[in-house]
């Protein structure tokens, strides 16, 4: 694969940090499709971080990698899809997982997708279900979560709520 296979567009405004040497990120991409609902996929149980949880598109940035390049690099991994445009960052926030990473930062974007929306490639090792989540749909999000863990449902809530206010006259 080229360097270049993953450079995608983002619009101006987009915030895009840039991690210091030395600290761990992660990036998700909430993608939504024409009926303006939420893409998320159902991680399996046997995964050490948030077993059998709701979760949208991402993963790990890579050591050297940019962060939207690593953005496209998951939604290809993860759904087959192609990353068009990043439309914008959802918000930035730091977690600890239970499996001895440490502490990492993670940007999470919403995005727009090429590819078949009714069919994605899901890793099926790492994926057990996926759905689309329309705000009637969203109390789902919190299956399988400690109080306190929404960041998924909160993600996907803000960027439909965000979604209802630009389409609304």
């Amino acid at each position: 694969m080229s360097e270049d296979q993953y450079r995608v567009a983002a619009e101006t405004s987009v915030e895009i940090p840039a991690p210091a040497d030395g600290e761990v990120w992660a990036v998700g991409a909430v993608i939504l499709n024409l009926d303006g609902k939420a893409f998320a996929q159902k991680r399996s149980p046997h995964r050490r971080l948030f077993p059998d949880c709701w979760d949208i598109v991402g993963g790990h940035v890579e050591p050297g990698e940019a962060l939207l390049d690593a953005l496209a690099r998951e939604v290809e991994e993860e759904t087959g899809w192609r990353l068009r445009r990043v439309r914008r960052l959802l918000g930035i926030t730091t977690w600890t997982g239970d499996d001895g990473a440490g502490m990492r930062h993670e940007a999470d974007y919403l995005v727009e997708v090429d590819g078949d929306l009714d069919h994605p490639a899901l890793e099926w090792s790492k994926h057990t279900a996926y759905d689309w989540f329309g705000p009637g749909d969203v109390a789902r999000l919190k299956e399988n979560r400690a109080p306190g863990e929404y960041l998924i449902h909160d993600l996907i809530t803000k960027a439909l709520q965000d979604r209802l206010d630009t389409v609304q006259p």
